[in-house]
């Protein structure tokens, strides 16, 4: 394992040398994928570092013990074994360093929820959720952007697009995707009734220009009069956007804000997203199963979750992981469940490579 890091040591060395080069940064995108790999190597230099001084003393503590009696030799034998500890340790950190890289680490993430399946209900519960993501947003530090929301009837969401912005939103929200399924008394239950509807929530990483080309050619803009619950009419003008991807067929409309321009400009972000995802998923047909099995059809049975307020309980069907503490999930923590997936994901890829 120590000659694959140091293999990766000397990458970063080179990547530094090609960084301090003036002429890099008259390419856009090539500049930002080498300040990205650079700082992922990083973390595994800093670890080797680590492990090097950590070795170093273990060794020259070993080398003394030949000749050490009484109490010198007790101290030594400690700093040995203290030593041993540290190393495999920091071992199992560069383990962690040395599986795949996540293309989108170090991206934001554009969450995209709809109530599906149950009605007035999913949309109630799909508010929730968004709700519920955003105080976990806060929690790790990361700043959120409604992007567009659309109520419904009763208060809840038809559909709501965030974004989160900050260090670690990837990682903290890339298990999020699938089918959220609830079981409890709707508001619209007159007879105590437990229900189970269901709300979907799509993950997407955010793009930035440089990363997806777009031909204004292959674009088809409509402009329209944004509208409010029932359809009725909320401003006198036409500020909604809709933009067609005419070749893939992808449509995203946004009408939240007043001014025409900002909802074209949010309706790009999202297009530039999706076209994204859909590149990697091309280029890695494991991605892109995995991306379908996300959402599928919104069907109760498609659950990566389960919300039961009866018995406080959530349940993540992935890893068999149920948690008794459903209200405190509902207020944002969430940190049992991402770290759970996160080991899970980490042994599957671990078990992978060594296979």
């Amino acid at each position: 394992m120590i000659d694959r890091v140091r293999a990766l040591v000397a990458e970063y060395e080179d990547l530094q040398r090609e960084l301090s080069d003036s002429a890099v940064y008259a390419d856009q995108r090539r500049a930002r994928d080498l300040s990205r790999d650079a700082k992922r190597l990083e973390r595994v230099v800093n670890a080797y570092n680590r492990w090097q001084e950590i070795t170093a003393d273990r060794d020259a503590a070993k080398e003394l013990l030949t000749d050490a009696s009484g109490e010198d030799r007790t101290f030594l034998m400690a700093s040995v074994e203290d030593g041993d500890e540290r190393l495999r340790a920091i071992e199992d950190e560069l383990s962690v360093y040395l599986l795949p890289a996540d293309p989108n680490e170090d991206r934001n993430v554009i969450l995209e929820i709809r109530g599906a399946e149950g009605g007035e209900e999913a949309n109630l519960f799909a508010k929730d959720l968004a709700e519920m993501f955003q105080r976990y947003a806060a929690t790790i530090g990361c700043k959120v952007e409604v992007m567009s929301a659309t109520p419904s009837a009763m208060g809840g969401y038809d559909d709501c697009v965030l974004l989160i912005k900050g260090e670690g939103a990837w990682s903290h929200f890339k298990f999020e995707g699938g089918v959220h399924r609830v079981q409890r008394v709707p508001m619209t239950e007159s007879q105590g009734r437990i229900h189970t509807s269901s709300s979907t929530v799509m993950v997407l990483p955010e793009a930035e220009e440089v990363d997806v080309d777009l031909d204004p050619n292959e674009l088809r803009i409509d402009v329209f009069r944004a509208s409010g619950p029932g359809g009725q009419s909320v401003n006198t003008t036409d500020s909604a956007v809709r933009i067609t991807h005419v070749p893939t067929g992808i449509v995203v409309s946004m009408q939240d804000e007043k001014s025409q321009l900002q909802n074209r400009d949010k309706a790009m972000r999202v297009l530039r997203a999706r076209l994204l995802q859909a590149a990697q998923d091309e280029q890695e047909r494991e991605r892109s199963v995995a991306r379908k099995g996300q959402v599928g059809a919104g069907g109760r049975s498609e659950k990566i979750r389960t919300y039961n307020f009866k018995d406080n309980r959530v349940t993540d069907h992935r890893i068999g992981l149920t948690l008794y503490k459903l209200d405190r999930v509902l207020a944002g923590e969430l940190d049992d469940l991402v770290d759970a997936l996160t080991l899970d994901e980490r042994a599957r890829l671990l078990d992978a490579e060594l296979n």
